[in-house]
């Protein structure tokens, strides 16, 4: 490094770069197909099974929030993209688990349903290579991303 080199050529690539990248690429287009499917599910066939399409609907919220939150700068994204990766890993889990023990209540599949298996378990896999990625790449104290 030379006397002429500036901090921002030296800094670690944020959290838009490389991976990351895909990973919001993949955050997107979950968000746009749980978007798509729910709304189409409120508006066609509510009555049939109102909590898991409700369910749907929440998940594209989100699926949205996660996506923003990936993309924007500063401490209170990250917090945010957080939230909402950790709410999602629930949200997988405990629908999973109840999908599949009490399948009763779900009498149509939700996004969360059978761990994701509706989505090639995406919803399932993505949370934790989320928290890995945003644990890999924290906020400094000026809240940039490291």
């Amino acid at each position: 490094m030379n006397e002429t080199s500036t901090a921002a050529e030296v800094r670690r690539p944020g959290r838009l770069s490389g991976v990351g990248r895909v990973l919001v690429a993949v955050y997107a287009i979950l968000a746009l197909a749980a978007t798509g499917r729910s709304f189409v599910q409120i508006v066609q066939r509510f009555d049939e099974a109102p909590l898991a399409y409700t369910l749907s609907a929440l998940s594209a919220l989100v699926y949205i929030v996660a996506t923003v939150a990936l993309v924007r700068r500063g401490r209170v994204w990250y917090r945010i993209a957080w939230a909402t990766i950790l709410f999602e890993f629930a949200g997988v889990i405990v629908v999973g688990l109840i999908s599949v023990t009490s399948p009763e209540l779900f009498p149509r599949d939700t996004v969360w349903s059978h761990f994701g298996q509706g989505y090639l378990f995406i919803p399932l896999v993505l949370p934790p290579l989320g928290m890995w990625w945003l644990a890999r790449h924290p906020v400094d104290d000026r809240g940039a991303s490291a």
